[in-house]
């Protein structure tokens, strides 16, 4: 396996380079358990998840076995107490000795969980043997990346070449990027309206080939480094622009459209939005500029040109 790339559904269609190989002992079990330590977004707490059925991923149990998925919500700062214990074990009928191993599991994943900082601590599958021990077989561990000033010892052991490199690249630029399945490239100033612009094409029937916030201090420099990390995916039939003017200003942005368009030569067609702080001046400079892009006032009537173009590419 060593120096082969590994290719998984995580990982897009390069996959990983193994530079490293960790060999442990087999472990003997006799069922597959589901554990995760996790942030329940819809009730703005800490939660526990977990499932006799494990070994399989998270969303093949939500959907095939929903039934066999508990949940547990509980106080950040009440932590792992006899409460929770006890209906833990009530509603999984554990014995007394499996609920006491589940319960130093718990204990330690919730120090985890609270003093590095994390969102998302899962073990799947955990093996369950005969006497009621448990041996974790695989873990995935997910930290606040916010917190990487705070938590140097885990940001140490980020390992960079395992990671998306568009993604890595987008991060120097002060740019979040994320790779995802579609042919729509997007180009967005702020986090929510990045959501939104991936939710309206969805709606329109198309899918966006990134996730891509620009935020709300972009600069021309910034800007033409997103087009560069979106034009250079192949899978792009579209670009959609859509920016709102706060504190960037629109004129600045079509500066950096025309720039790009001449320095990149772009050759997908392009939809624009631009709202907000000089964005008359802005609209008069593309059109000027003569470079063939559609400009689009209405958010939901860019969103579906872009799937148009796509579609027709």
């Amino acid at each position: 396996m060593l120096n082969q790339r590994l290719l998984t559904k995580d990982n897009g269609t390069d996959g990983h380079l193994v530079e490293k190989l960790y060999v442990a002992e087999a472990a003997t079990c006799d069922s597959h358990w589901y554990l995760a330590m996790t942030i329940d977004r819809e009730n703005y707490q800490p939660a526990i998840i977990v499932s006799k059925e494990g070994g399989v991923e998270l969303d093949v149990l939500i959907s095939e076995q929903p039934d066999s998925l508990f949940t547990f919500g509980f106080g950040m700062s009440e932590g792992i107490n006899n409460a929770l214990v006890q209906d833990i074990q009530q509603r999984l009928g554990t014995t007394d000795q499996e609920m006491a191993k589940l319960t130093h599991i718990l204990t330690q994943m919730y120090s985890i969980f609270r003093d590095r900082e994390a969102t998302h601590l899962e073990i799947n599958p955990l093996g369950r043997s005969l006497d009621g021990s448990f041996t974790s077989l695989n873990a995935i561990f997910t930290f606040d990346k916010a917190a990487e000033q705070r938590q140097e010892e885990v940001s140490a052991l980020r390992d960079k070449t395992q990671e998306v490199p568009d993604e890595v690249e987008a991060e120097k630029h002060g740019l979040v990027y994320v790779r995802m399945d579609g042919d729509i490239g997007n180009v967005v100033n702020g986090a929510g309206l990045a959501m939104a612009t991936n939710d309206a094409i969805g709606f329109h029937g198309g899918a966006s080939a990134n996730f891509l916030d620009a935020g709300g201090k972009a600069t021309k420099e910034t800007m033409i480094q997103a087009f560069r990390i979106i034009t250079r995916d192949e899978r792009v039939k579209a670009i959609l622009v859509n920016i709102y003017g706060g504190i960037t200003q629109c004129d600045m942005i079509a500066e950096s459209i025309i720039g790009a368009t001449s320095e990149l030569d772009i050759r997908v067609p392009m939809v624009v939005r631009l709202q907000g702080t000089n964005s008359e001046k802005g609209l008069k400079m593309l059109e000027d500029a003569n470079l063939g892009l559609v400009v689009e006032s209405d958010f939901g009537q860019a969103a579906k040109r872009a799937v148009e173009l796509a579609e027709s590419r």
